[in-house]
């Protein structure tokens, strides 16, 4: 059995993946990195030294299999596929990956972090099915939407992507941590201000700022540090938020989609595994928009992982090696 190997290590998670020649599914495994006690994040040396010694052990639990053969390695080398996209941790996943292909000589694959998001949203959600689709791609480093084509034929799993708009200066994730942080919350704070939301008895709301293709999270983050100076219950504050990017996505796809006449959106990223956001977007948005279709990547596939970075490296690598017929 042909394998490809994907690896991914982003500012917060170190993730590798194999998959089959068909696009199945053989192996997938990550680590989220270690942060601090009520800090923000972690500097990139700090997290390039966690990737570094996170990988071996993922490697090391890798399934033994038979008849099991490595046919290809790719990588996310870059956060997005645009010139200019670097940040280190990217190097580790790319080092790594150039090497064990230079030593196994077999072909290899550089890709970015979003188009994984991509490949795995699409592949988990089956859908959506057309040629052309609109993309939300929301996470600690990324608020954008996105319109997005898949390539021709024998290019399974990647994608011409065209930006549309996203936040001008904080993203969906900052926003939840800076807040959930505040709140004494764990960093990396979503899934703790998912649960602590769910313990909201008033409904309170934050504003919502959209002009056009631009989102704002800076106003909306003031106007929470200010309701935790008023001493406003957490739990109020925590939907609050929540509500707050639900109803700023609304208008961001509303615009794109009037727009671009595309209907199918896919919504990835760790944000969207928020189940809040997911049922909100889902029950709210085609009752506001119609011909609006959403699909969502699973939760375990919204958060950070090297899946949609094997499959597209299967698509890319299938049939380069010599020794595959």
């Amino acid at each position: 059995m042909n394998l490809y190997l994907g690896i991914d290590t982003s500012c917060y998670t170190t993730s590798l993946a194999l998959v089959d020649g068909e696009g199945n599914l053989f192996y997938e495994d990550r680590r989220l990195l270690s942060v601090p006690r009520g800090g923000r994040g972690l500097a990139q040396n700090e997290a390039v030294f966690q990737h570094v010694a996170n990988l071996p052990e993922l490697f090391g639990k890798v399934p033994p299999a038979g008849d099991f053969r490595l046919a290809g390695v790719a990588a996310s080398t870059r956060p997005r596929p645009v010139e200019g996209s670097y940040m280190p941790v990217f190097r580790v996943a790319e080092s790594y990956g150039k090497s064990m292909a230079g030593l196994l000589r077999i072909p290899f694959a550089e890709t970015s972090h979003q188009e994984g998001h991509l490949a795995v949203g699409v592949w988990s959600a089956q859908g959506p099915p057309e040629r052309e689709f609109l993309a939300v791609h929301l996470s600690g480093g990324t608020t954008e939407i996105l319109q997005v084509a898949r390539r021709g034929e024998g290019e399974g799993n990647t994608f011409d992507i065209r930006l549309l708009g996203g936040t001008g200066d904080l993203h969906a994730g900052q926003f939840i941590d800076r807040i959930g942080v505040k709140l004494g919350l764990p960093f990396p704070a979503g899934p703790h201000l998912e649960l602590l939301a769910r313990k909201s008895e008033k409904d309170i709301s934050l504003p919502s700022s959209v002009k056009g293709f631009k989102i704002s999270f800076s106003g909306p983050e003031t106007a929470a540090l200010r309701l935790i100076e008023q001493k406003v219950p957490a739990p109020e504050i925590a939907r609050a938020v929540e509500k707050c990017i639900v109803n700023s996505l609304e208008k961001l796809i509303k615009k794109a989609v009037e727009e671009t006449g595309l209907g199918g959106v896919l919504v990835v990223g760790g944000v969207a595994a928020n189940k809040f956001i997911r049922e909100r977007l889902s029950t709210g948005l085609p009752e506001k928009v119609k011909n609006t279709r959403l699909y969502f990547a699973p939760a375990e596939f919204s958060s950070d992982n090297a899946v949609g970075v094997a499959l597209i490296g299967m698509s890319r690598l299938k049939g380069k090696n010599s020794d595959e017929t």
